[in-house]
């Protein structure tokens, strides 16, 4: 049913709804140009039958698409300071064959939060590039020395225009923060990225510093505010996370270090946290052999065994999770462990939730992804298997995930 203009109901199947993890036994459903036009549980009515293509499931799940709210699409290896010295068009066959690989893995819609632009999005809009639906943010905003800035201490120049295919925009003071946010809001950015704390892959800074002056902040934030878009922060301690939280970050991404106090900042400013959990296990396990450089990997452990307690605390505290992988490299293809580790922590609905719906509504595309609500896109996963009962089936796809479909069309595996 790849791309037939008749309309088609997929029936004996189990609905999984991730709003309140209900499983709808005995259900069918309707895809009419593109979209979700209609289901229901019980007998399809004869005047859809007497239309539409019909396609028996045989029992199997159907659930909304994943949604991955922390990628990197352009990161060809874990020395990030490396990816700047490449070709684009090189770095563009690479995004193109890790978009592939994350449709592959039943993700059909992913937020870049460094180093993808407008260009990757269109040409997988205009179907150039076979992928999930790229939301992206440009280029990551950092000051000099910041987690943005990934030249080695010995070298001096800098990339000032943001022409290059790395993944940060080194920027110092009010005005040239703001003038780069409106750079990247110039191109259509969903978001603008800023660097809130040190981080791991950046080579000079120290993960327990705070980046970014508060007017350098709020500068920021107010140029997202008036383009209708919001800023997401990288911060990992407590400072850093509640620092940018009080100054109308919306979304913080990774958070491994934070206590109590950031918990209820969350609540109160009912922001957004994307914890990266399997990262830290692959940069732990692989990361120089992935590119990461020495002075990264010496701190890769100061945030890999909190974080789990810091996703624990913020699932107990009501603050609104979204799914995340923040994966580098060859690394990627371990995209669909971080189901599995969350497991540990949230219950599978949670888990499920935070790739669906929660994470829909962090894109401001609530109703349109990451549901089997009437009117949303049919961007679809048919699972062999209950994944509420068992999550292993996500975070293990090619035994759990029998096809993808993406607007309807079926992009991988069989019906």
């Amino acid at each position: 049913m790849s791309d037939h203009p008749r309309p088609t109901v997929l029936t004996n199947t189990t609905l999984l709804d991730p709003e309140d993890g209900a499983l709808a036994p005995g259900s069918w459903l309707l895809i009419e140009d593109g979209v979700i036009a209609a289901r229901d549980t019980g007998d399809v009515p004869a005047g859809i039958t007497d239309r539409a293509e019909t396609v028996d499931l045989a029992g199997a799940t159907l659930m909304p698409g994943l949604i991955d709210a922390h990628v990197h699409v352009t990161a060809l290896s874990a020395d990030l300071g490396s990816v700047s010295d490449h070709s684009p068009f090189y770095v563009a066959a690479y995004a193109a064959g890790s978009l592939s690989a994350m449709l592959e893995r039943g993700f059909t819609t992913v937020r870049d939060v460094g180093g993808a632009d407008w260009g990757l999005a269109l040409a997988v809009e205009e179907g150039l590039l076979e992928g999930p639906r790229l939301i992206f943010g440009g280029k990551a905003l950092s000051q000099t020395g910041g987690h943005g800035d990934f030249r080695p201490r010995g070298r001096h120049g800098k990339d000032g225009d943001g022409c290059c295919p790395g993944a940060g925009l080194v920027c110092d003071g009010p005005i040239e923060f703001r003038r780069a946010a409106r750079e990247q809001l110039r191109t259509g950015a969903h978001h603008v990225k800023v660097m809130l704390s040190g981080g791991v892959a950046s080579p000079t800074d120290r993960i327990d510093s705070t980046q970014s002056s508060e007017d350098e902040l709020r500068a920021v934030v107010e140029e997202a505010e008036a383009a209708n878009r919001y800023v997401t922060g990288h911060a990992y301690t407590a400072r850093a996370v509640n620092r940018g939280l009080r100054l109308g970050v919306r979304c913080i991404e990774h958070g491994n270090l934070i206590d109590q106090s950031s918990v209820e900042l969350f609540v109160e400013h009912g922001a957004f946290l994307v914890p990266t959990l399997v990262t830290y296990r692959e940069l732990s396990r692989q990361g120089a052999e992935n590119g990461l450089p020495a002075e990264s990997q010496a701190k890769v452990d100061t945030v890999l065994h909190r974080g789990l307690e810091a996703l624990r605390m913020a699932h107990e505290g009501g603050v609104r999770l979204a799914f995340g992988t923040d994966l580098l490299g060859g690394m990627q293809e371990h995209q669909s462990g971080e189901f599995a580790i969350r497991g540990q922590v949230q219950p599978a609905a949670d888990v499920i939730r935070s790739a669906t719906t929660e994470a829909a509504a962090l894109l401001g595309l609530e109703g349109e992804i990451g549901t089997l609500r009437a009117g949303a896109r049919a961007d679809l996963l048919i699972v062999d298997g209950d994944p509420i009962a068992d999550l292993s089936l996500l975070a293990e796809p090619e035994r759990g995930v029998r096809a993808v479909l993406q607007g309807g069309s079926l992009r991988r595996g069989r019906l």
